[in-house]
């Protein structure tokens, strides 16, 4: 049974991991480990040693205490979790480099949720 913990450390991973436009592949490359084990970090099924969690850290391009934001008593993570599909479009909408189109993009993003929510 995996940990709770582990469990959050694992959805972290791959949600900066599809933010950041990486396969698990890269991922792996970076840690000298095969994709297998990335798979097992992301699900929770293999805890991630300090030393990898570093590592990781430094490949995503984050601060080590990114991966337990969220968990109760700690960081002030109070936003809605990303799940995959947001965490694709969130990357793909970094990769537009005009600042006007991307403004443009997240009003239209804004009006339709907020049309939709009500």
């Amino acid at each position: 049974m995996s940990h709770p913990v582990d469990v959050h450390v694992g959805k972290k991973l791959k949600q900066i991991r599809i933010l950041r436009g990486m396969t698990q592949t890269d991922v792996a490359d970076g840690l000298n480990i095969s994709f297998q084990q990335v798979q097992k970090y992301e699900l929770g099924r293999n805890r991630i040693s300090a030393s990898k969690l570093f590592e990781l850290a430094r490949i995503l391009n984050v601060p080590p205490a990114y991966f337990f934001d969220g968990l109760e008593g700690t960081g002030p993570d109070k936003a809605p979790r990303m799940d995959d599909e947001a965490a694709k479009v969130a990357a793909m909408l970094t990769r537009i480099k005009d600042t006007k189109l991307r403004n443009h993009i997240r009003s239209f993003i804004s009006e339709v949720a907020a049309t939709h929510s009500a």
